[in-house]
């Protein structure tokens, strides 16, 4: 991380002279996202600097509801600010908003797809996770990492590697989750906030969704869909049908695994593979991004 150490200073210098800050969350928000913005917003409240967490949903995942400050997110764009930080955010469509040129940006993020947009850009696309470049602002800047911040940064490199499996989880990755520890991050609570606080509809909707698989290419690719119908039969959240694609891809044959949800004027579409299998070409044709193992693009489609 040492070739992005000048930036990291440069960042907190920028936030230390803001008068009022936006931290930008992306659009279909996950845990890396929240957790990273959360990360930040406890260190901000700590040091009396004020600021907002922005998200353009109108609902949020409820799988981080546990994280300090996660109420405090709001879906209010404030009227005025002279500094936005976006967290996890590949590419400026991301923001669900369009930010004023002329506003400066710190851009922290691990897609490989991120073209360095910000006026400040830390951008590294071997991390496993946005919230570990997280850690490093605070590292880098000797600032301290309270418990509050700690869990925050925890729950996005944890959810994010899908619990240290893929492979960009390394040496450093581990150290670092060391050092969140010590700071005051329970794992253990963590891991059952988040793994163990399911919806019952989340049970109704997704034999629904796997019931939908379809195989192609001798079943190395699989293809389910979310019909919106089953969402409104089982009070379901799209958030709830997530956990389908990992299924499926762990089906041994299969090596690449694909979602398509309808959302109005376009089909979402959700990529993920394993056994070397690049998805993110396929995610960049569709002016989508995201990264090698997963990715994610909109194709316009007309609904009758």
């Amino acid at each position: 991380m040492n070739h992005l150490k000048d930036e990291f200073i440069r960042a907190w210098e920028r936030i230390q002279q803001a008068r009022y800050i936006v931290i930008v969350t992306h659009i279909n928000p996950d845990a890396d996202t929240l957790s990273s913005a959360l990360a930040l917003s406890n260190l901000f409240a700590e040091h009396n600097i004020n600021h907002k967490v922005y998200n353009s949903s109108k609902s949020l995942p409820t799988n981080v509801n546990f994280l300090h400050r996660y109420d405090k997110i709001t879906n209010q764009l404030p009227q005025s600010f002279d500094l936005a930080i976006n967290v996890d955010c590949g590419s400026l469509s991301r923001f669900g908003f369009e930010l004023d040129k002329k506003i400066d940006l710190i851009n922290i993020d691990h897609h490989i797809s991120n073209d360095n947009f910000g006026t400040i850009n830390i951008v590294d696309a071997q991390k496993a996770s946005t919230a570990e470049l997280v850690y490093f602002l605070f590292k880098f800047n000797n600032l301290k990492i309270s418990k509050y911040s700690a869990q925050c940064i925890y729950t996005g490199i944890y959810d994010d590697s899908l619990s240290f499996s893929t492979q960009r989880c390394d040496a450093q990755t581990f150290a670092t989750v060391e050092d969140l520890i010590t700071c005051g991050a329970d794992t253990g609570w963590i891991a059952q906030q988040l793994r163990r606080r399911d919806s019952l509809a989340k049970y109704r909707v997704l034999p629904k969704v796997l019931n939908s698989l379809e195989l192609f290419n001798e079943g190395k690719i699989a293809v389910i869909h979310l019909d919106p119908l089953w969402l409104k039969e089982t009070g379901a959240t799209p958030s709830d049908c997530e956990v389908a694609l990992d299924m499926i891809l762990n089906i041994a044959v299969v090596n690449i695994a694909i979602f398509l949800r309808q959302s109005k004027n376009h089909v979402r579409v959700s990529l993920r593979s394993k056994n070397g299998v690049d998805v993110s070409h396929i995610a960049n044709h569709f002016n989508g991004g995201g990264h090698t193992m997963a990715a994610g693009c909109k194709i316009k489609y007309r609904f009758k």
